[in-house]
């Protein structure tokens, strides 16, 4: 299943929550920092960027996102570095299934046209002033920009969660998703 929402949707939480429930998670979020670790990708964002993007000796990932965040060129030619890689990865997680259900948090699932590797999808959605609130100080404008908006996803989702409640909450609702996926 592929996980998708809006920046402050919840969609880490319920990644939680997922596992929580029983299913085998990976977070792309999560890959792109390991990769952005890996000697080859920093070799290969240096090269694109220059040393700008460099701090301490490491790749930066907040001098990244000013790079390429508002500037589209730069952005695709990141995403062309980091997706190949990503779906590497989230193929590799599914061949490795362990015969339980497989949920993969992808932010910009229907933007790199990734919905096709996921039986189902489900999109995470909160009121805008939740979202607000939980995104807090994070810049996100620039970031959103990106992406298709709260509405679009939920069109084009399997399933749409609304998370304006507790994780309790939360929870009981992706109960209801995987169980049926699992029957």
């Amino acid at each position: 299943m592929g996980l998708t929402g809006g920046m402050g949707a919840g969609k880490s939480e319920a990644l939680r929550a997922l596992e929580r429930l029983g299913a085998a998670t990976l977070s792309t979020d999560a890959v792109v920092h390991e990769l952005l670790a890996t000697d080859e990708v920093r070799d290969a964002v240096v090269g694109k960027f220059g040393e700008s993007v460099v701090r301490d000796g490491a790749l930066d990932r907040g001098l990244i996102a000013e790079r390429v965040f508002g500037d589209e060129e730069a952005r695709k030619a990141l995403e062309a570095e980091l997706w190949p890689r990503v779906g590497a990865r989230v193929a590799a997680f599914r061949e490795e299934g362990e015969g339980r259900a497989l949920v993969v948090e992808v932010p910009l699932l229907f933007e790199a046209g990734m919905q096709t590797v996921f039986d189902k999808t489900v999109a995470v959605i909160a009121d805008g002033d939740v979202r607000a609130a939980r995104v807090g100080e994070r810049d996100h404008e620039s970031r959103e920009g990106i992406q298709l908006s709260q509405q679009e996803k939920a069109e084009l989702a399997d399933f749409v969660i609304r998370n304006d409640g507790t994780i309790q909450e939360l929870e009981q609702k992706l109960s209801e998703v995987l169980a049926t996926m699992t029957t």
